[in-house]
């Protein structure tokens, strides 16, 4: 549950159009909801600022199909990651407006309607064999309602590609780079902006990229200062990174100035003290 679902379920409360019953039998419901072979994390939403996300790796069908309807039941966005096509079947049989990512394997099912932030997200992606992850981590934003700013295919093989998007990515609030190989993106990238570099090493490469070990020590090792590192192939874990630094700068634009009284006080203490 979201923090604006509790809050229009109060109002509806307040204003008489829900009985207290029926708001006390959705209350019982949370913080969790105990399927026997899960706890569903309907609270979430309201500690974190981001609901539960459904792990589809490992799980059945039925298992996914289960707890996603019970998040949707809540009228929030659901995202499930790593599911393959054969999992993502009966949710979309039984959720119309439900949609599969092949590329990402990602199944989501859009209930609210998106209030985007202000600030932009840049998602960089050096090659187009990095895509999947990339791909995981764009939906992950959107579904979060974050804006996203996407330049794929722009790796140090070919810098000039990079430089092209210098100023636009200065603009963003926080970047994401994601690479695989050697995994050198992130460095450049935090070298050419002032905002936190959020680098996310792939398992893309050849035999000696050890399923992305090497491009994940290039980033953990990296000189230049700012880049906070996820793990292999995980364009999820990053994508929250990303929003939970992004709604900051939102709280930040919020923040009220000084009222005209605030400054006319102000301006009384420093007669009354002298120069």
């Amino acid at each position: 549950m979201e923090p604006q679902a509790l809050k229009n379920l109060l109002e509806r409360l307040a204003a008489g159009e829900v009985h207290v019953e029926a708001a006390l039998s959705r209350l019982r419901q949370w913080p969790f909801e105990d399927l026997g072979f899960a706890c569903v994390d309907h609270h979430r939403g309201l500690r974190c600022g981001q609901p539960e996300v459904i792990f589809g790796e490992g799980k059945t069908p039925a298992q996914v199909e289960t707890i996603f309807a019970r998040l949707a039941a809540q009228g929030n966005n659901v995202v499930a990651t790593r599911v393959s096509a054969a999992m993502a079947g009966p949710v979309l049989e039984r959720y119309p407006a439900a949609e599969y990512h092949e590329a990402a394997r990602m199944l989501t099912l859009r209930q609210q309607p998106p209030r985007l932030t202000t600030g932009v997200v840049g998602l960089v992606c050096a090659g187009t064999s990095d895509l999947p992850v990339a791909e995981e981590a764009r939906i992950t934003l959107e579904l979060m309602d974050q804006r996203v700013a996407t330049y794929y295919d722009v790796g140090v093989a070919g810098l000039h590609r990079l430089l092209a998007h210098a100023e636009a990515l200065q603009a963003a609030r926080v970047l994401i780079v994601v690479a695989g190989m050697e995994g050198a993106l992130p460095s450049v990238v935090a070298g050419l902006v002032a905002v936190p570099v959020i680098a996310v090493p792939t398992s893309v490469g050849y035999g000696a990229s050890f399923g992305g070990l090497a491009a994940l020590l290039g980033m953990l090792n990296t000189c230049a200062p700012g880049v906070s590192v996820v793990n292999i192939d995980n364009g999820f874990g990053a994508a929250c990174q990303a929003a939970l630094i992004n709604r900051l700068g939102e709280h930040e634009t919020e923040q009220p100035g000084p009222s005209s009284s605030d400054s006319t006080h102000a301006a009384e203490k420093k007669d009354e003290h002298g120069a």
